[in-house]
Order: structure tokens, then sequence, then C-alpha cells
């Protein structure tokens, strides 16, 4: 127990934080911040410490999780805010000693994470074969389930996700007549938004027979099954050709071993004058590993790449990357909309479930909320274009055809 309360004493300067142990004594670290809300956490089992020791991020889920660690004032993510927030990513050491022992972290975890076709479907199903009345309660209308695009920080999470789809739809500067592919297209929101602005036909595609099911309803409700089609396949046994492909929220669920099939099978379906939107989580530090609580519980098989072992990967792929945008705090904003929704559908949760797995749901959208707040997790949006000739010189015409699809 000392050995916590040395962490803390080291870790926690600002805001106050204050940890009742299992032999009810108390200790109080930091000292009050308006920065920070004041937090008090109860650790009731000394088997706590040795989980968090072995493993920091995965102990405390687990123990959360469980019962054996509960938040008595504040809740779970004002904890992580405040054990984040006073490290942020930015702030710390440059330390190229440290920075190559990542490296090597994730280079041990490109060799160890396969992903094929079998296990991927496995994954996915594992994610996003859970109640789809899990995902009505904390999405927006058109469950989009990927990060959403802030023109402002006060704008409604609907309002968000319908300027993500403007943005991405914009850049791949979709006309009527085009054939577009949707690699990953969960609930169908995406193509289905891209065949009403442009009039491209659309077909989508997911390992996930839930999102299927609901994708092809939303379709035929619609009246436009015949022009937006969505099918159970994995985009390795495509074989076809499209003018457009977009790929949001996909590319995570890869597999670090996989980057250069995917980016290369991407370029075969495109046709000669074909372009691309690659839109993923990534990291700002570069190539590391999956977190054991996230790799257990959330995103089996995921690993989330650095921007450097993309276009690594993307090497010698005779294609061109036309351009690369980085997003920030947007995802920040996206999940706490989400925890937000989901702290206010705790009772319709945990009826669905129970209550650890609403704990278990939280955390991971807390722990997500503080890797895009003060970790080293952005979003990348990377354009591929086949010809060098097939879109302007500029990126003028991004503005202009966002501002059309929003009016």
């Amino acid at each position: 127990m000392a050995l916590i309360d040395h962490f803390l004493r080291r870790a926690i300067r600002r805001g106050e934080l204050t940890l009742t142990k299992p032999d009810g004594s108390t200790a109080t670290f930091g000292s009050p911040d308006p920065a920070f809300a004041p937090v008090a956490f109860t650790i009731h089992d000394t088997a706590v410490y040795r989980a968090i020791v072995a493993d920091p991020s995965l102990g405390v889920a687990e123990a959360f999780m469980d019962g054996r660690l509960t938040v008595e004032r504040g809740e779970i993510l004002d904890l992580l805010m405040l054990a984040t927030g006073n490290s942020r990513w930015e702030n710390g050491v440059n330390s190229l000693a440290a920075n190559r022992w990542r490296t090597l972290r994730g280079r041990i975890r490109h060799a160890l994470t396969a992903n094929q076709a079998i296990a991927s479907r496995r994954n996915v199903k594992h994610h996003y074969d859970l109640s789809d009345r899990l995902y009505d309660l904390f999405l927006d209308a058109d469950k989009q389930y990927s990060c959403a695009y802030y023109t402002d920080p006060g704008n409604t999470l609907e309002q968000a996700q319908d300027d993500k789809k403007a943005h991405i739809v914009a850049k791949l500067r979709v006309e009527p007549g085009m054939r577009v592919l949707d690699i990953g297209c969960g609930w169908g929101g995406m193509a289905l938004y891209i065949h009403a602005k442009t009039g491209a036909e659309v077909l989508g595609i997911t390992l996930s027979d839930e999102q299927l099911k609901v994708a092809r309803r939303r379709a035929v409700e619609a009246g436009v099954a015949d022009k937006v089609r969505f099918e159970l396949i994995d985009y390795r046994h495509l074989d076809d050709q499209f003018d457009r492909i977009v790929s949001v929220g996909m590319f995570e669920h890869v597999g670090a071993r996989n980057f250069r099939t995917y980016l290369s099978r991407c370029r075969d379906l495109l046709t000669p004058q074909g372009v691309m939107l690659l839109h993923t989580i990534g990291r700002a530090d570069g190539p590391n590993f999956t977190d054991k609580f996230t790799d257990k519980y959330i995103f089996p098989g995921g690993y989330i790449p650095s921007l450097s072992e993309t276009l690594a990967a993307n090497d010698f792929i005779r294609w061109f990357v036309t351009d690369v945008e980085v997003l920030r705090m947007h995802y920040a904003y996206t999940l706490r909309a989400w925890y937000d929704r989901t702290v206010a559908h705790k009772d319709a949760i945990v009826a669905l479930y129970d209550e650890r797995f609403y704990r278990m749901w939280t955390f991971y959208l807390a722990g997500a909320i503080v890797s895009f707040t003060n970790g080293t997790l952005v979003n990348f949006q990377i354009q591929f274009s086949r010809d060098r000739m097939t879109l302007p010189l500029t990126r003028d015409y991004m503005l202009e055809g966002e501002r059309a699809l929003r009016n």
C-alpha cells in the first residue's frame, strides 16, 4: 500500500484525489485545481494493488468492473481524466531511447497480429454483434459509430456526424453514376448518405450479421435497395472494381500484419481513375501495441496504426497519397457525447446486460476520451488516388463540395 501512496504522490499534482484503502484508512493527493473535478475512490481488496502493478490499465479496469474499486466522488471519467491530465503526452520528456523501445514493442505486436479472415469475423462479432438496442442508446439516430467532425465544439452529436459524412464525401468527389465501395459499412448510414447526396450506387460490406440486417432493412425502408446493397463479405474476397472506396473505422481492425495487404487490395479494387478515403484512429507517437483491456474486452485483434507505419505499408503500391489530415480533438468530443448518453441510459443498459457490463462499457468510453484528450490518439484521414490527375491540384474543391453537401 505504501507503493501506491508513493506513486500517487508523485503522479497527482493538480487536482484533488482521495483514496480509501482496504483497511479503512484514507490518503489525499494533489491540491484543488479548477481544471479537475475532485475525486474520491476506494480500493476494497489488497489484491487490486498487485493487479495494478502487473498491468495498470487492465488492473484498474477489472477492479472497477468487479466492484473492487469504486468511485465515491465523481465518476470513472473524472478519475481517469485526473490521472492522465497530470501527465499529458505532449508535456512529457522527448526520450529517443523510450521511442526506440516503443518502436520495438510495435514491431513485436506487428508480428503477433495476424487477423486472418476467419479470426477477423470472430473479432468483429465480439464487438459489433452486441444488442442493437445498446447502440441505439448512445449513438446518433444514423448510428455512426466513428469519430464525428466538429466544426464547432458546441455542435450536437447529430450535427457533427452529418458534418463528418459531408467532409468525407467531399474529399472523395463522388459524382452521379459512380460505383462506391464502403468497407466496414456499419449499420449503413454512410452508404445511404452517399447515394442520397450524389446518386452513386454503393456496395457496403461488413463481417457483422447484426449490422448487415439493420443496413439492409434501412435500404429497403428508404426504397433504394436496388442502388445501395449490403453484403457479408471480407474485403479480401471481393472481385470487382469501383470508382470510389470509403473506409471509416475499419483499418483499426485489419491487424498490423495486414496493412500492406489491405492497402494493396484497395488499390486493385479501384478503377484507373479511382479514389479512396481512409479514415482511421491513429497514434501520434509511433508504432506501439494494444493495451490488454482493449484487446481482451473491447476490440480483440485490433491495432491502432501510427502514420509512419501506415505510409510505410503503402511503399511501392502504385497509387498516390494525395491528402493527409489529422483530426485531433474531434473523437474526444464524440466519445464524450457517447459517454454522457451511456450514463443517462444506465438502467436500460443494465437491464440488457448487467452492472459489470455497464461498468466495462463506461470504462472503455472514459479511457478512450482521456486517450484523445491527454494521450497519443488522433484520427487520420488519408486520401489515395490511382492517377495523379484525377483530382484537382488544390484542396479548394473539398471545401466547396462540403458546403454544397451541407445545404
